[in-house]
Parts: C-alpha cells; sequence; structure tokens
C-alpha cells in the first residue's frame, strides 16, 4: 500500500481494527496487526505505511522485537511514544508464552540461574543487570530489572538493589548482567562491584549468593572466582576472573 493511502480511505470494513473484530487477529497481515498496534500514522502517512517502513527497517517481526526503543523511534513515523507501544506489546507476548510453573523455580546453582536468565540477556545489545529475588529455601520470588547500560557504581547502586529485595522480602539475591560482546570475562570493574554489593548485602542480612556474568561465549560465576565468599567479601587478584568459567549448555 503505497504512502498516499491512508486508513481512511479504505471502507469501513476493510480497516486493520474492523478486520480485527470481525475475522480475528489471525486474518491480519503483519503490517496489519502493527498498523492495530501503533494505531496512527502520522501527518501526511497512513499507519500501514509506518507498519511498512518498521517491516523494511528490521526485516521481520524477530527483528522488530530485538530492536530497541531507540532504533525504533528512528524510524519516520513511530517516534518513542509508539516505540514504547511495540516494545511493550513484545514483552505482553513473551510473558504469555513462557509455561505456567505450579511453583515458583528454586535457583540452586549458576546453572539454575543461566537456564532462567539466558532467554533475557543473550539477545540484548547493551548490558542489563538483573536481579533475582530469592526466599529463604533459594526459591525465585521475581526477578528485578536494575540497570541498563555499562556499568558504573552510579549505576548499579546498593540502594536501588536492595530497595525491591526489602520490598520483596527477600532472603538472598542472585545478581547477573551481560556482557554483549559475547566474552564473559569478568572485569576489574565488575570485581568491584560484586564486592561493593556483597558488603552492601552482609550489612542488611540479605546475601548475595552469587554475580553471574553471561555471553554467547560462556558464563562466568563470581562466587566460583573466589570473588565472593560467605561472610565478607573476598580479597581478589587480576587471576581471579579467569577462573572457573561455565560453558552454556
Amino acid at each position: 500500500m503505497g504512502s498516499t493511502l491512508t486508513v481512511r480511505d479504505l471502507p469501513f470494513s476493510e480497516r486493520p481494527r474492523e478486520r480485527l473484530t470481525r475475522l480475528g487477529p489471525e486474518a491480519l497481515s503483519e503490517q496489519e496487526l502493527l498498523a492495530c498496534i501503533l494505531g496512527r500514522g502520522v501527518a501526511g502517512e497512513s499507519v500501514l505505511e509506518s507498519a511498512r517502513r518498521l517491516l523494511k527497517a528490521f526485516g521481520t517481526l524477530r527483528g522488530i522485537a530485538e530492536a530497541s526503543v531507540e532504533q525504533l523511534a528512528s524510524v519516520h513515523g513511530i517516534g518513542p511514544a509508539k516505540a514504547v507501544q511495540l516494545k511493550a506489546a513484545v514483552e505482553l507476548a513473551r510473558r504469555i508464552s513462557r509455561p505456567p510453573e505450579a511453583q515458583p523455580p528454586v535457583i540452586d546453582s549458576p546453572e539454575a540461574a543461566a537456564t532462567l536468565l539466558g532467554p533475557r540477556l543473550l539477545d540484548k545489545k547493551k548490558e542489563h543487570f538483573l536481579a533475582l529475588l530469592l526466599d529463604n529455601r533459594r526459591r525465585l520470588i521475581r526477578i528485578s530489572p536494575v540497570a541498563i547500560g555499562s556499568l558504573s557504581a552510579t549505576l548499579v547502586h546498593p540502594r536501588e538493589l536492595f530497595k525491591d529485595a526489602i520490598a520483596a522480602s527477600a532472603a538472598a539475591i542472585l545478581v547477573a548482567h551481560n556482557h554483549p560482546s559475547g566474552d564473559p570475562e569478568p572485569s576489574a570493574h565488575d570485581v568491584e562491584i560484586t564486592a561493593r554489593l556483597v558488603e552492601a548485602g552482609h550489612l542488611l542480612g540479605i546475601e548475595v549468593v552469587d554475580h553471574l556474568i553471561l555471553g554467547t561465549g560462556g558464563m562466568v560465576s563470581l562466587r566460583a572466582a573466589g570473588v565472593i565468599t560467605d561472610g565478607a567479601p573476598a580479597h581478589t587478584n587480576e587471576e581471579t576472573a579467569s577462573l572457573f568459567r561455565h560453558r552454556m549448555r
């Protein structure tokens, strides 16, 4: 459909929203479904044309789903508000697709945490820092997003991390972040942040059980590497970061 055609130019029964109501979502094309989410176009351009631009820019629905808010917003006719609408729709679909769990998972090993976190972290283009909030039996209470972007002492502050843990009455937390480069090798900064979080948790009575770094090249557990020990945080050296690499299954 050309850019000169607007939704109002279509017969009422052939407009995307009306077709979905009358025939069900299965009857709509990908372009029409995107148009329903976006709602309306911009001056001089149909919402159908905006949807077409999205598909052209990212190739497939999966490409759109994996794009960042900034990348989506850069497409003509989308902008920040519609980019957020798209990401919200993708997240709802992701949550619906998860099989229901009769019991919360038990996070009793780095592998158990990585199985849960891998799908959330490994396709990200930026660093995402998450916390698994756990009860006293290491059962998952919920996953708490902490920060997005290059890790720093300001970005990953103990106050923000433990605020959610305290609100959820968590007995312990496991923190994790991804390396978009694919290499899970910890940096000196990763080790420094881990030590600060462990120390804060020790004072609050909330154990930091591990800090995992995930990349397409594998996973590193900073507990296994000796950065985290029972009680006070361990003193580390340059060799610590290369120890105990666990390959992702």
